[in-house]
């Protein structure tokens, strides 16, 4: 082999350089180029014997140029020698895992899959980087007073201090048979409008009744059900069909109920014959209130219950709520002659003194302060159930038995 030729070493083509010329054992260094990896290495072999032009020794040394970046999002190799301001391209920032969502907090670029986000493309140029991250050193704490010192290096704004409210007595619920209180309420502009028109049509109609107490041609009659007018003094002498009883609207059906005939349809609702014979009523007489059922319904805010009752025009001189703790007694006058009464035995315990009625023109609201901020169940507290006896569980047991059989 000659001195400045090529020779393979290993996996490695090297060229050889002596370092003392002439003598019969030098160091040689040699730079080699690896088949397939295109890696370039320096190595030094000690101890050569070239006197029949072979190399006797193998390397004891050896400095790869090819070392890895540790730059994030890189992780190749590079040679220290050729290592350009634009060679590396990497993530200058940390690793971002949210909500399943992965990706780099220096670019906006996130994935749910942890493959893609490996293979993320840098987003900046610089050079490589060979110095290896240091690894964070856990404090080996001995003592309790390393241990205070280790706590207040810690940050600060990564502890949160969550002070749970104190928990507050239950309320003893007090007894029904508390003295009642009259509630307050206020009258709505709307209602007091609302009144004043029904007055003034009142008034007018009295003044025409009271001018003539002749039945006018055309009047119809005031019995349910009954369609007919008057026509003159034979309608007098003519049998009236017509219903005794109220109607009644429920669940979308529509009946008397002196005959229970019930229909969906308003207008054969409408044309029902009459189940009762007797005589036209063309002035409809005062007999004073009524009283009829109303709809109403509930709900409830943090701090107070609402009840909301659906009746017009009610008269607030004739309309009253009286209330304790735990009870509600309701009474409304409404529309001239109808009358609503409801008695209310409270799921839950109220301040009366903090409590409002309000009346407008299509409905009253009951505003009711609840004693305790706390969700009510329902709005009425059921009924309790008296406890059975020896005997009444002996006689349930021995239906349960005979069924069985």
């Amino acid at each position: 082999m000659e001195e400045a030729g090529w020779t393979r070493l290993g996996a490695d083509l090297c060229r050889v350089r002596p370092t003392t010329p002439g003598s019969a054992t030098s160091v040689y260094t040699y730079s080699s180029e690896r088949f397939g990896s295109g890696t370039r290495t320096h190595a030094s072999i000690l101890a050569v014997s070239h006197t029949s032009g072979h190399l006797t020794s193998t390397c004891v040394s050896q400095a790869t140029m090819s070392v890895l970046c540790y730059n994030k999002g890189c992780g190749q190799r590079f040679d220290p020698e050729n290592n350009p301001d634009d060679g590396c391209t990497y993530h200058p920032g940390v690793p971002v895992f949210h909500d399943a969502l992965k990706g780099w907090s220096c670019c906006k670029r996130r994935t749910t899959d942890f493959s893609d986000f490996l293979s993320i493309v840098g987003c900046t140029k610089g050079p490589h980087d060979k110095e290896k991250p240091p690894e964070p050193v856990k404090p080996d704490v001995t003592s309790s007073v390393e241990k205070k010192e280790a706590d207040d290096q810690k940050p600060k704004f990564n502890e949160y201090i969550i002070s749970a409210p104190m928990p507050q007595k239950a309320i003893r619920r007090p007894s029904a048979d508390e003295p009642i209180v009259r509630m307050q309420h206020k009258v709505s502009a709307s209602l007091k409008q609302a009144l004043e028109k029904l007055h003034l049509s009142e008034d007018a109609e009295e003044k025409k009744e009271e001018d003539s107490d002749e039945i006018k041609i055309g009047t119809c009659c005031k019995n349910g059900g009954c369609t007919k007018s008057f026509e003159g003094p034979a309608s007098d002498a003519e049998v009236c069909a017509y219903h005794s009883g109220f109607p009644i609207f429920h669940e979308g059906m529509k009946y008397w109920t002196c005959c229970k005939r019930k229909t969906s349809d308003f207008n054969t609702f409408l044309s029902q014959e009459g189940c009762t014979k007797g005589t036209h009523l063309w002035r409809k007489k005062d007999t004073g209130k009524k009283v009829v059922p109303c709809r109403f319904d509930w709900h409830q805010t943090g701090s107070q219950v609402i009840i909301s009752i659906y009746a017009k025009n009610a008269i607030p001189e004739l309309c009253y709520v009286d209330a304790n703790s735990t009870t509600l007694n309701i009474r409304i006058i409404f529309e001239g002659e109808k009358e609503f009464e409801q008695k209310i035995s409270l799921w839950g315990v109220i301040d009366v003194s903090k409590s409002m009625v309000n009346m407008m023109a299509a409905k009253i609201e009951v505003a009711m302060k609840k004693s305790e901020p706390m969700s009510w169940a329902r709005l009425d507290l059921p009924p309790s159930v008296p406890p059975t006896t020896e005997s009444e569980k002996k006689e349930e047991e021995a239906d349960s038995e005979d069924e069985d059989e």
